[in-house]
């Protein structure tokens, strides 16, 4: 039996073993980032400006080197369609928008209808942490969650936990071989934005639907100050630092 296979059957054992000092290390990782003096990062997504062109998840997946299959995205959009007649919205992501949207409905039986870019909320009390038995799931001092490859065993016990199924399992046969068999997820493109750029998906959008920066950058707060802003899931208790503009109760 290889380390892998090993770790996996004796996953719940570990999670009991490692429960104290697992408790320890997030302890102390709050005290890092209180002490570091970082607000962290707040993500805004303009649905009114969404146009649906699939930029940001073919940018996204081109810098992280996520497998180019159906079914692997750190990031995604997903179409909210209102027809006439129905209550509940119809709802798709061809290709998680990678190739844009086909026209399939009606101009005439349509009321209402945009485009809803999802990615990792970046939670500040994230249980895909809390879950993870060996601490291969981290959040670092500036409040970003990250996946530690070498530590993760691919249990999965992250992905069942995230409410907003913005995680994955790596395939073994993809690009990125150190990654192969472990989570993985949206890092807001942690590697650029610790040096001051952009994550990809922000640069790539033609019409600044996605905004991203520190949380105490004045014109995010501004833009969530004079815009009706909501958060996905906020039943969950999770603290989305992703702030949607423009989006309907439906969109879960």
């Amino acid at each position: 039996m290889n380390r892998r296979k090993f770790l996996l059957a004796s996953s719940s054992v570990l999670a009991n073993l490692v429960g104290v000092s697992l408790a320890k290390l997030n302890e102390g990782k709050k005290e890092n980032e209180q002490k570091s003096g970082h607000p962290g990062y707040i993500f805004v997504v303009d649905t009114r400006k969404c146009i649906g062109c699939g930029r940001c998840v073919r940018a996204c997946k081109v810098e992280n080197d996520v497998p180019l299959e159906p079914y692997y995205f750190r990031t995604w959009v997903e179409r909210y369609v209102w027809l006439k007649g129905e209550e509940e919205p119809k709802v798709d992501s061809p290709n998680g928008g990678f190739d844009g949207f086909p026209e399939i409905y009606d101009e005439k039986e349509v009321v209402k209808s945009y485009f809803v870019p999802k990615l990792c909320n970046q939670c500040k009390e994230p249980p895909c942490v809390q879950v993870c038995p060996v601490g291969a799931t981290y959040k670092t001092p500036d409040g970003v969650v990250l996946v530690d490859e070498k530590y993760c065993i691919g249990c999965r016990y992250c992905i069942q936990a995230c409410p907003y199924g913005a995680r994955y399992l790596y395939p073994f046969d993809g690009p990125r071989e150190s990654r192969r068999g472990t989570a993985d997820k949206c890092t807001w493109c942690y590697h650029r934005i610790t040096k001051g750029l952009l994550p990809a998906c922000v640069l790539a959008c033609p019409t600044q639907a996605r905004r991203f920066g520190r949380a105490d950058d004045e014109r995010l707060l501004k833009l969530i100050e004079e815009n009706p802003v909501s958060v996905l899931k906020p039943e969950q208790g999770t603290k989305p630092r992703v702030f949607y503009i423009g989006i309907d109760s439906e969109v879960r």
